[in-house]
């Protein structure tokens, strides 16, 4: 009010009805008010991991599956009503399974870049460095060197560092009901179904929250993201705790890697060396080999025979295949494989992710050296 008993009378009576009043001259200046600019929305995440609402309850296909699994397993209806109003349908995943699109070159060099590189090799050699004597105790139990368990979870997850952000049911949901379209559709979504049942009966026989599972945007698990299914069947309590443990406990990890190569045929008795770098004679007999699918199926001497050389013999008595790790427009990379080589191959179904394996383990162990 000590402002307005300076005005004059007419200004001052505009003031009290509310009008504007004009600034005086004797007024102090005024600072023009700053105009702040307006907030930036939030930035979405690259990633939708928490996906949208759909009743999955009214699909056919899910009232299928719900059915069979109380005929099964005991499961009441009722319950997995419950549970699968909780569950969304997860766009990304359905992205992410998809299929490179055609004639896309594939890259070795650029594939092993991602993978042995020295975060990964560093993370190695602190993980191995803490885990030596369970590694030690897994490599003489099993017959699988540390060095490809060591390999596998650094591939996977860069030892428990990066293991997944979605809601392993809602992947799991979606990708067993919505698959994208794709040649192998059906085997596929029969694949998930299959997943998501062993997610929803081990969660009901271990008392753990079916819903509190998280992982990759196919569903898998812990630091070396097995699926359901193999938890359920190859999953190993290494630490003696009670239970399988593949997100908290390294041991379980590792026992349950070196478990699941021995399952899918790793020979304890066969050589360390897994892979021979090899030279391809022009005459191009040795092409019968290539795209012979994910086993060791012929003998050193049919290799050899069609022109397949190795800068060291190859062990007698052992099946072999011929890997090629196709480079861009660069020359292709052509290599030996032994039987234990396309065990790890059961792992993931990838020339190139079984040759990560063994190049990222190599890395590590010679870093191990290296600082000793």
């Amino acid at each position: 009010m000590i402002f307005l008993k300076t005005l004059p009378t007419t200004l001052l009576a505009l003031a009290c009805l509310g009008f504007a009043v004009p600034p005086q001259a004797d007024a102090a200046p005024r600072k023009p008010a700053r105009k702040t600019a307006p907030k930036a929305p939030p930035k979405k995440p690259a990633i939708d991991y928490s996906g949208e609402f759909v009743n999955f309850g009214q699909w056919k296909e899910v009232q299928q599956f719900m059915g069979d699994m109380e005929q099964k397993h005991g499961v009441p209806i009722a319950e997995l009503e419950k549970l699968f109003l909780e569950l969304r349908y997860i766009d990304a995943a359905v992205q992410l399974v998809k299929p490179a699109p055609p004639g896309k070159p594939k890259n070795w060099q650029a594939y092993s870049a991602r993978f042995i590189e020295p975060k990964r090799i560093n993370a190695g050699v602190e993980f191995w460095r803490a885990h030596r004597d369970t590694l030690a105790r897994a490599e003489a139990l099993y017959g699988v060197p540390a060095e490809i368990i060591v390999g596998i979870i650094g591939v996977e997850t860069i030892y428990g560092r990066d293991m997944g952000k979605f809601r392993v049911l809602d992947v799991l949901a979606t990708l067993a009901f919505a698959y994208p379209l794709a040649p192998n559709r059906e085997a596929r979504m029969a694949f998930f179904r299959n997943e998501l049942e062993a997610s929803i009966v081990s969660a009901r026989q271990t008392g753990l929250d079916p819903l509190s599972l998280v992982g990759s945007y196919a569903g898998a698990v812990g630091m070396p993201q097995f699926m359901p299914g193999n938890i359920y069947k190859l999953g190993v309590d290494f630490d003696g705790d009670g239970k399988v443990d593949l997100r908290n406990s390294a041991a379980d990890a590792i026992g349950s890697v070196a478990n699941f190569l021995v399952a899918h045929g790793w020979k304890r008795e066969q050589p360390a060396t897994l892979v021979y770098p090899a030279s391809m004679s022009p005459a191009m007999a040795w092409e019968k080999f290539i795209d012979n699918g994910l086993d060791a199926k012929f003998r050193a001497e049919e290799l050899t025979a069609a022109g397949v050389s190795t800068a060291t013999p190859l062990p007698p008595g052992m099946l072999y295949g011929l890997v090629d790790l196709q480079n861009g427009s660069e020359p292709t990379e052509y290599w030996v494989g032994s039987n234990n080589f396309f065990s790890i191959t059961k792992y993931n179904r990838s020339y190139f992710y079984a040759m990560s394996v063994v190049e990222l383990g190599r890395a590590v162990k010679l870093s191990m050296k290296e600082t000793l």
